[in-house]
């Protein structure tokens, strides 16, 4: 169900009017009648504009970059930094749509998204290492996430477990096989504050938790909680507690996602978050 418009994002309407059909078992006649098409309040987009699948990455400027590996993708929304691209791969429809910073701004990103009919989630991002052989450049598939965030809590009890999707996890598994990049599958930590205490992220690291990034627990809460699916596949860009990735640096200094190998791995985590939704789809 598609509904054109020309939006003017000031001015948008709350809903727009679309045609949809109801066969009436007493009369046996199919009848056409309106229903109201809403138009979700932060990622301004409604039912129609999204697919099914959705790669979430944080950053919005990432969203075109993604979507430049879909055929046909068109910009469909771009408010108060959520960005949303819609294209396909292969006939199988795919949106990029970006999720903001930290987990209160990606929890209203999959709610709206799945008001809308999205089904399937795939956070497409960076997180710094934890371990040694966790190296910049390499992808991390989280298996789950420990919930240090504040907006899950909001959601459900501290014991509740955010995990992953199983057939999502093991789609992303299956096409990073293909990738040249180390792959590595285990847990991350979701924390609420970028300037970490590093006396928290050693404790961290030596529980075994691979990575720190800001986002997939409440992606992982929010998806078992609406009856969704979720994964994440992350690209290294530092280590935090080696001193190096994303932080301060002289001018021209290529650190975090600046230098080349991470540019290099946020794009074929990309692909591989692509090829793994065409494994699904297939299956």
């Amino acid at each position: 169900m598609n509904c054109l418009r020309q939006r003017n994002f000031e001015t948008e309407k709350s809903y727009c009017l679309a045609s949809v059909g109801r066969f009436n078992s007493k009369s046996h006649i199919y009848e056409a009648e309106i229903m109201k098409k809403l138009i979700q309040p932060h990622i301004m987009c409604g039912i129609g504009d999204v697919a099914k699948y959705v790669l979430i990455p944080g950053d919005p400027r990432r969203v075109e970059v993604i979507a430049s590996f879909l055929d046909e993708s068109r910009k469909v929304a771009d408010y108060r930094g959520f960005v949303t691209y819609t294209g396909n791969k292969n006939g199988v429809m795919i949106s990029v749509s970006s999720s903001g910073i930290g987990c209160p701004s990606a929890a209203i990103a999959v709610e709206e998204l799945a008001r809308i009919g999205a089904k399937v989630f795939i956070r497409v991002g960076t997180t710094g290492a934890l371990q040694k052989d966790v190296n910049m450049g390499d992808l991390v598939i989280a298996a789950a996430a420990v919930r240090a965030d504040g907006t899950s809590k909001n959601y459900v009890p501290c014991e509740f477990p955010a995990v992953a999707d199983f057939t999502v996890a093991a789609s992303l598994l299956q096409a990073a096989k293909k990738s040249e990049l180390k792959t590595h599958f285990g847990l991350v930590l979701s924390s609420d504050a970028f300037y970490e205490n590093h006396e928290n992220l050693r404790r961290w690291s030596k529980f075994g938790v691979l990575s720190v990034e800001m986002e997939t627990s409440v992606i992982y809460t929010v998806a078992a909680l609406r009856k969704l699916k979720a994964g994440s596949i992350l690209a290294v860009d530092g280590n935090p507690l080696l001193g190096f990735g994303k932080g301060e640096f002289e001018p021209g200094e290529k650190t975090g996602e600046l230098d080349e190998r991470v540019k290099a791995s946020i794009r074929e985590e990309a692909k591989v978050a692509i090829d793994s939704i065409l494994m699904m789809e297939k299956n």
